[in-house]
This record gives C-alpha cells, sequence and structure tokens, in this order.
C-alpha cells in the first residue's frame, strides 16, 4: 500500500543525504501516516483513513462529516 493520506493526498518527497564529504545519496521523505478511526454520525458507522499529521489538522477544523463529503465529491471512496 502506498504511503499517501486520504485527506490531503501528502506523498513521500525525495532528496539527497549529504555526508560532511559532501558525498549524496538519494534518500526518501516520508508523511508522517497515522491510521484513525473516526464515527460518523450521519451515518452512524465508523470508518478508518490513512491520515497525516495535516489532515488530522485539517479534520478537527472543518469537521468529519465535510471531510467525508470532500473525498466523496473527488470519486473516493470512504
Amino acid at each position: 500500500m502506498s504511503r499517501v493520506c486520504d485527506v490531503t493526498g501528502k506523498k513521500p518527497m525525495f532528496g539527497n543525504n549529504v555526508s560532511h564529504a559532501h558525498n549524496k545519496s538519494r534518500r526518501r521523505f516520508n508523511v508522517n501516516l497515522q491510521k484513525k478511526k473516526f464515527w460518523l454520525p450521519d451515518e452512524k458507522k465508523y470508518i478508518t483513513l490513512r491520515l497525516s499529521t495535516r489532515g488530522m489538522r485539517l479534520i478537527d477544523k472543518k469537521g468529519i462529516s465535510s471531510v467525508v463529503k470532500d473525498l466523496r465529491s473527488r470519486g473516493i471512496k470512504v
């Protein structure tokens, strides 16, 4: 399963490890993903989302119902 946030769509970034001698080797900056379970009061059921911490803050701000509505309007099955 790919490391992508369900809400924000954030993916890993790529860059370089740079040594003291300025040697470069490729590395990957992963997204801080968490599995979180939310109660949807409208549908009376739980949903599980893979969220970045920024996505969790977005849910705290907008509410789970509006975020799920936005996801479904984008065509993402929740």
